[in-house]
């Protein structure tokens, strides 16, 4: 069988895990012995079985010298659940073909494999491997949440009438697409005015969804009581995110945040979501919180939709506020990563150029 149509493989089954592992890794496991495969497993959900031990479990015959398929290094170290490389060894694997080295300081998993006489291959699609986990590998290098911005706009570059009016910029497919979007972050963050003005339930609709972690930036503590988020059915919590040291006037927990300049300490609130195990966060506020994560150098990626139509007006309201740049060289740089449409709408993904993995 073809090693890297296996290791594909074992990234089909990594894929399972999106929007479930929270800061863990996206990890499928595929084993093989005499060219048939005989087992295969991923990591389901945060603190339960790795995808190594996922895969001896369904084992179809005794994996005593077959090869091991695995997108990244197996575990060393006691966490949640027990080391993989012990179960590795103890299964009698020969051969361990892995596409990407964990970067986790306290995985050393293959020189434990390579002690115990097993042969390791390494850096099979190794890029693919990163691209499937760069939320995992931007949170080992950076040590905050992965941050993306989503926005609708007009061709005039245009978020809302002057009135505030957004229903809807965007057609019907690229709302869907929405919140498939929100089902692979772990959380979702919105500023007081959106949370006002639109009461969403910032919740995924789609079939077999997966509702992020909700939170309101609100600095004051100035939301009304009866907001449609508080009152959501979900497995996931909603949060409001202040620096005001009133006491709490609403039925979810606060996160008690610095103050900065009298507004939330964006760094300060990133610091204590990814201490709450939220790797990623997707962004979906207006003008004023868009430019507060951009301004503060926050914004690994852009999802800018783009819709055909026209609002015109110099009342109107652009995706960010505040004073914007004074030079050109001086401009925010985004490189391009994917065009695509929906329907009449076209969705840009831009990346930051000043991160990498």
């Amino acid at each position: 069988m073809n090693d890297e149509k296996l290791m594909k493989r074992t990234f089909e089954l990594a894929k399972k895990g999106e929007g479930k592992v929270l800061t863990n890794p996206m990890v499928g496991a595929v084993i093989v012995k005499n060219n048939k495969i005989i087992g295969e497993g991923y990591h389901h959900n945060y603190g339960n079985l790795h995808a190594e031990r996922d895969a001896f479990n369904n084992l179809t015959e005794d994996a005593k010298g077959a090869s091991l398929y695995v997108n990244l290094e197996p575990c060393s170290h006691q966490g949640k659940q027990p080391p993989c490389v012990d179960e590795v060894i103890r299964q009698g694997i020969s051969k361990v073909y892995i596409s990407n080295i964990d970067t986790n300081p306290k995985v050393d998993g293959i020189k434990k494999l390579k002690d115990h006489g097993i042969e390791v291959y390494t850096g099979l699609l190794e890029e693919e491997g990163k691209k499937l986990n760069e939320v995992f590998f931007y949170n080992m290098k950076y040590n905050r949440p992965f941050i993306s911005l989503k926005y609708a706009m007009t061709l005039d570059g245009k978020i809302a009438c002057a009135n505030g009016d957004s229903k809807w910029i965007s057609n019907e497919k690229s709302r869907e697409h929405v919140h498939k979007l929100r089902s692979k972050y772990d959380a979702i963050i919105v500023g007081k005015t959106t949370a006002i003005h639109d009461n969403p339930s910032l919740n995924s609709r789609i079939e077999a969804g997966i509702d992020p972690v909700r939170i309101i930036i609100d600095s004051k503590l100035e939301l009304p009581e009866d907001l449609k988020v508080f009152d959501l059915e979900s497995d996931k919590k909603t949060y409001v995110a202040t620096c005001s040291d009133k006491e709490n006037p609403y039925k979810v927990d606060l996160i008690r945040c610095k103050d900065k300049n009298g507004q939330v300490d964006i760094n300060d609130l990133l610091y204590k979501l990814y201490a709450m195990n939220i790797g990623s966060v997707l962004v979906e506020g207006g003008s004023h919180i868009n430019n507060t994560f951009l301004e503060a150098d926050l914004v690994d990626r852009i999802y800018e939709f783009i819709s055909p139509k026209i609002i015109s007006g110099e009342r109107t309201l652009s995706p960010f506020t505040g004073k914007g740049c004074e030079f050109m060289s001086d401009a925010y740089k985004f490189d391009i990563e994917n065009v695509s449409m929906f329907d009449t709408d076209i969705l840009i993904e831009a990346k930051n150029v000043h991160w990498n993995i």
